[in-house]
């Protein structure tokens, strides 16, 4: 694979950063993840860099050097993350579970698959132009869906930060999978916390693109977003990519990648000791089959449920 990459967070106008993210790759598979630890309830911080951690290490373990099946790693990551947050409450006696949104990205064979839960986005740009953008879980964005809220309200809605998913809550997530996009050479995928997308217009996001490369774009939109939001600035982090190809040079040639095995990785993301997911006890690959396993059913039992009287 090609690509050109770059992270970054700033504190903004808050006490604590509570944004986590990263990304990690092998040979043959890139993950890009971005998790925002929602202020409103305890340890914020701490749900973001589980989720970060768990997401990544079930990558490492994974990606050998490709995954099976992108989409249903999204998701399974994802559950993982939150099953490991209601551990880390359960094992300090807390009397709620931190809580973060999500946004994660798998690039492989030079297609995209990204999942979301909360309102963390993910941006698709094509030639100075947003192709797709995830959909907020968020009250405002349900209401302007349901045409019961306009566009043009979104800035004074009284509640626009409220949301009905993310990870870490009493309920059981909805991890929203996007439909897989093929990339072509130039595309940019651009992953950030609300910090970021709610200072900084789309157009000047996808613009932005159009001639610079990804290392000064992101710096620029974050430095952009600390300045349009004023001494109150949230946290502001972002991962941007911009892709290239889905061989390397030396694989053009006809050659082998020196050094680059298909047992490489690189990661951003701090892992625990062993490079297992935060929490009292690491889980075994049991353990987290087990739970998957579990949700997977009481989703199912939910599916099959009558929809509730409204």
């Amino acid at each position: 694979m090609r690509f050109s990459i770059y992270q970054e967070s700033k504190r903004g106008g808050r006490k604590v950063n509570q944004d986590r993210m990263g990304y990690c790759y092998t040979r043959d598979t890139l993950l890009l993840v971005v998790c925002d630890g929602m202020g409103g309830h305890l340890n914020g911080e701490i749900a973001a860099q589980i989720a970060v951690q768990t997401i990544g290490a079930l990558f490492q373990r994974d990606a050998r050097p490709m995954l099976k099946d992108p989409r249903q790693f999204l998701e399974d990551a994802m559950l993982t993350a939150h099953i490991e947050i209601h551990r880390y409450r359960a094992g300090r006696g807390l009397p709620e579970s931190p809580r973060t949104t999500a946004v994660a990205c798998i690039v492989q064979r030079g297609v995209a698959y990204w999942a979301h839960a909360g309102d963390s986005r993910l941006y698709h740009i094509r030639d100075g132009l947003i192709q797709q953008v995830t959909r907020d879980h968020s009250q405002l964005e349900a209401m302007i869906q349901d045409g019961l809220l306009d566009q043009r309200d979104r800035a004074d809605y009284p509640e626009r930060n409220r949301l009905f998913n993310c990870l870490g809550a009493p309920a059981m997530p909805l991890v929203e999978l996007a439909d897989p996009v093929k990339l072509v050479p130039g595309d940019h995928l651009l992953l950030c916390s609300d910090g970021l997308w709610g200072a900084v217009p789309d157009t000047i996001i996808a613009s932005a693109f159009r001639s610079n490369s990804v290392m000064r774009v992101v710096p620029e939109l974050i430095n952009y977003a600390l300045m349009q939001a004023g001494a109150r600035a949230d946290n502001v982090s972002a991962v941007g990519m911009t892709w290239e190809s889905d061989s390397s040079p030396e694989e053009d040639r006809g050659a082998i990648t020196p050094g680059r095995t298909a047992d490489a990785f690189t990661s951003t993301i701090q892992f625990p000791p062993q490079g297992k997911p935060t929490g009292d006890h690491a889980l075994t690959d049991d353990d987290i089959e087990s739970a998957i396993a579990d949700i997977r059913k009481a989703i199912a039992a939910t599916h099959k449920s009558p929809p509730p009287k409204r």
